[in-house]
């Protein structure tokens, strides 16, 4: 592990809440929490004066969003660097789609456990994404909608990817984590993360939803509607 702590900033109306996350990521010793506020303005004049690496965000704040305030990170250059993880009640596919059209690198039901929440921090802040189970399982469903629609005009996958790339493509569009995926393959977790960066490459894609959709196109995956 780094030595360097994981800096994260709470974004949340409410302080019970705040607390109760607070309290939680206190006791990691690889995280600190540098400081927690209710609503963008508040957000905006702390990260004018504090280092953030990690921001979780509720969507439902005072005034703008925690959407919109995640596209306004993206497209300020001081922030843009900064990794946002929604952390919501709201678990319909409209809010799903708009945080990651907005930027957002992680997504999480507010009754996420303790351990998904610490392994989103850990995977938006060294550079992946994070989406659980329960939200991936949405952005399926809605990326199978609209891939009938879609032409299929690429090459087959066995025709860019080797047979192992194949397997992990197919085991990360069906939701698995890093780690379940290399303790299922035998494989170390770094192993994994190298095949998923060639991936991304080799077909010229951006993310984990780029990868679902590929996958569903090229019938690598079945998902019931």
């Amino acid at each position: 592990m780094n030595e360097l702590k994981i800096r994260v900033l709470l974004v949340d109306d409410h302080v019970l809440v705040r607390q109760g996350i607070k309290s939680l990521l206190n006791e990691c010793s690889w995280i600190e929490v540098v400081g927690e506020v209710s609503e963008g303005n508040e957000m905006f004049h702390f990260l004018r004066h504090h280092a953030v690496d990690v921001i979780l965000m509720d969507i439902n704040l005072p005034h703008v969003s925690g959407i919109e305030l995640t596209k306004k990170l993206g497209q300020t250059a001081e922030t843009s660097n900064i990794k946002v993880i929604i952390l919501s009640m709201f678990t319909q596919e409209e809010y799903i789609i708009e945080a990651a059209k907005a930027g957002a690198k992680g997504y999480l039901p507010k009754n996420a456990s303790e351990h998904e929440l610490l392994e989103a921090i850990h995977s938006v802040a060294d550079g992946r994404e994070f989406f659980s189970p329960q939200i991936s399982g949405v952005l399926l469903k809605t990326i199978l909608k609209q891939s009938s629609s879609i032409n299929d005009d690429q090459q087959r996958p066995q025709d860019i990817l080797s047979k192992r790339e194949i397997q992990i493509l197919t085991l990360l569009a069906q939701g698995l984590s890093n780690p379940e995926i290399s303790e299922k393959l035998f494989i170390s977790i770094r192993t994994v993360e190298s095949h998923k960066t060639h991936i991304l490459q080799k077909l010229k894609l951006r993310n984990n939803v780029d990868l679902v959709k590929y996958a569903i196109k090229h019938h690598l995956i079945e998902i019931n509607p």
